[in-house]
């Protein structure tokens, strides 16, 4: 380029990163990952370098991040708040040569004593400065600029994990500095919160915490579950500083901050390599999202010694992972039935290396989130993977959707209202944001999870049918489908892993033994939505018998006690579909059966009645005592409540039996029990 190519360049280069600067650091919407915004950053720094005269006062190389927010007061840093230089080589060979640098900046000889540095983790949040007077917390600031920041006290106040008095640290001025960030269960449990209620989701946990801190209303900030990390200080006033920063550390930990234990102090090039390829193996276990670690010179009168350069410090360095986001294209859109019959839409991907793997999948969670995030086929996303979680399309870059992109996803138009593996019809309840597949004991996709349910001890009992034997069942193709459990042979199962003929033996002995069962139990092992075990009990009680339960409709179910609107169109749903219905003879015909019940609408002695256990009784069991209340007609609760009539107290019965002391529910013991049903 010549030099008026490059000064159009650097200007279009300082334009774009002004506008990704304000998306992210202002309106807390991010249009493109970090990846993205490095490779622009770095493109316009090297151009600077080269040609100096380029540089301009308003050029992003000449700050340190976004400008404060007008909403809140400004604060001037005492002691500025710098960024440190960034070592994009991922290998060793960073380690390598931060270590050369510093030894040739105190022109310490190659063959000289191993410099000792503070290795820490280079977390992703927000970071903020916190100042405490004579060990009080009295503000709270954004970095800002570098100079100046933004008064966030009222909302860090609400973060538990920030203390608001130091323990034992009577300074003047302790300016404490670290990273506000979240957890990442915390993060998926908040995003599911969000999808739940049908409302905006987050792209990552950083932007989240960034979001928190920034909120006008200190309760909305109260509500976001954030958390802290201490690694350095801002300006300190009569405290007598330890001589390394690993010490600084320990002393802000026994002040009571909480400082991150995955810290270490090393010596020398390999000590820095090892940290990072240790951590790298640790990062997708880590809590937290980082996206590198950062190397100090541990002694301060080094770092003293070393000082700044372009406003940033020449005894640090962030040594980075591959990035958690990356840019590529949406292809198409397919279809996932999961274990329970949940379908989840998955965007099929460009091939994109995101997360230290490469990545061709990635969820988009359900049709509302999708519609919400208006992912279409052909557009250009973010796509985000941290740690062990699934990778997932955080945003779509509206500028760059091309003109024939797809339509809005509609999952019962794209699928024709069929489930894609079985053909089952698929429906969705109102309120509900999943749709799913309705042929639970038909649909391959959800053998493992329909024979794990139907071996349930409360439903078929079949003692050693658990989930590493089903896995083998049915990855072998031994099993496809719950009558042919009922055809297994010693010899077949024998030849499992880890199995053995005697095992075989006793299961084989289970699975003949499940054949004479209970009505409920089996109604229960089916594994209907929405029929737990009191469900199946009910029906069990009201109808009688199966054929029954098969030929009743809605309104009838209706008129069983406690079951509502939907739980009667799931059990409708359910038995229309023949191939369930073709599961339940074969299940006959292997000789599945259960005795007969008087079918009795009247009332019983229990009716409408609601008991509670707890603690151990003398001579039943919690189930033999729940299956004579409930003969009775009673219901067994597993909480009181104000509408509990009785609640049964065996020996070490706990907060259950103090909660019906509050409340003044009746409580008596096992010999009660029995006199009560005796009278009914």
């Amino acid at each position: 380029m010549d030099d008026s190519d490059m000064a159009l360049r650097a200007e279009w280069l300082r334009r774009e990163l002004h506008r990704h600067s304000h998306a992210y650091y202002v309106l807390d919407e991010p249009t493109i990952p970090d990846a993205e915004y490095d490779k622009l950053f770095n493109e316009l720094q090297s151009l600077e370098e080269a040609h100096p005269t380029l540089r301009t006062p308003d050029s992003p190389t000449q700050r340190v991040g976004g400008a404060p927010l007008p909403q809140f007061a400004p604060v001037r840093h005492a002691v500025p708040m710098l960024s440190i230089r960034t070592e994009t080589d991922t290998t060793e060979g960073g380690a390598v040569a931060f270590d050369a640098r510093v030894r040739r900046e105190l022109g310490i000889a190659t063959d000289a004593a191993a410099i000792e540095y503070a290795a820490e983790l280079k977390f992703d949040g927000l970071a903020i400065n916190l100042r405490y007077e004579h060990g009080v917390l009295v503000c709270a600031a954004t970095r800002g600029d570098g100079e100046t920041g933004e008064d966030v006290t009222q909302n860090i106040r609400t973060i538990r994990k920030i203390p608001l008095r130091l323990k034992e640290c009577i300074a003047p001025v302790l300016e404490v500095r670290g990273e506000v960030y979240m957890r990442r269960d915390d993060f998926e449990r908040m995003n599911e919160r969000q999808r739940e209620k049908g409302e905006k989701t987050f792209v990552n946990p950083r932007n989240a915490a960034a979001g928190a801190v920034r909120q006008l209303d200190p309760a909305i900030t109260a509500t976001r579950p954030l958390s802290f990390f201490a690694y350095g200080l801002g300006e300190v006033q009569g405290w007598n500083l330890p001589e390394t920063h690993g010490a600084i550390l320990d002393a802000l930990a026994a002040f009571g901050m909480p400082v991150d234990g995955g810290r270490a102090v090393v010596t020398g090039s390999s000590g820095l390599a090892d940290f990072h390829k240790r951590i790298a193996g640790l990062r997708d276990a880590l809590p937290f999202d980082i996206d590198g670690v950062v190397y100090k010179v541990n002694s301060l009168a080094l770092q003293r010694r070393l000082g700044f350069v372009s406003r940033e410090p020449r005894w640090a360095v962030a040594h980075k992972y591959p990035a958690q986001e990356q840019i590529t294209v949406v292809r198409d859109i397919d279809v996932q039935v999961g274990r329970t019959g949940k379908l989840t839409p998955v965007a099929k991907l460009e091939p994109v290396f995101v997360g230290g793997t490469t990545v061709s999948n990635a969820t988009l969670h359900n049709e509302d989130e999708t519609r919400r995030k208006d992912v279409r086929i052909g557009d250009t996303v973010i796509v985000r993977r941290a740690g062990d979680v699934i990778p997932e399309v955080a945003a779509v870059m509206l500028e760059r959707r091309p003109s024939n992109a797809g339509e809005p996803f509609d999952m019962y138009r794209r699928l024709h209202g069929k489930c894609p593996v079985c053909g089952s019809e698929i429906a969705r309840e109102e309120g509900e944001s999943d749709w799913r597949c309705s042929g639970g004991l038909f649909c391959p996709a959800q053998r493992k999870q329909a024979l794990l349910h139907f071996a349930h001890r409360r439903a078929m009992d079949i003692e050693g049918l658990g989930d590493k034997v089903v896995e083998q069942l049915v990855d072998a193709g031994i099993v496809r489908t719950l009558p042919e459990l009922y055809k297994l042979g010693v010899a077949k199962l024998a030849a499992l892993d880890r199995m053995g003929e005697k095992s075989a033996g006793n299961l084989v002995s289970a699975i003949e033994k499940s054949k004479t069962t209970t009505l409920a139990r089996f109604l229960l092992g089916l594994g209907i939505r929405h029929v737990g075990e009191s469900t199946a009990k009910d029906l069990s009680r009201y109808f009688g018998n199966l054929d029954a339960i098969l030929e009743a409709g809605v309104e009838q179910l209706l008129e069983v006690p406690d079951v509502g609107p939907i739980v009667a169109q799931s059990i409708r749903t359910f038995f229309e579909q023949a191939h369930n219905r073709e599961v339940i003879e074969q299940l006959r015909a292997a000789g599945v059966h259960w005795p007969e019940q008087v079918v009795e609408h009247v009332a019983k002695p229990f009716a409408g009645q609601t008991f509670v256990l707890t603690g151990t009784l003398p001579n039943l069991t919690r189930d033999q005592a729940a299956e004579r209340i409930e003969a009775s007609g009673g219901k067994v609760a597993g909480s009181v409540s104000k509408k509990t009539n009785y609640v049964v107290a065996g020996a070490e019965a706990g907060s259950k039996l103090t909660k019906a002391l509050e409340l003044g529910v009746a409580v008596i013991d096992e010999a009660g029990l029995i006199k009560l049903l005796e009278q009914k």
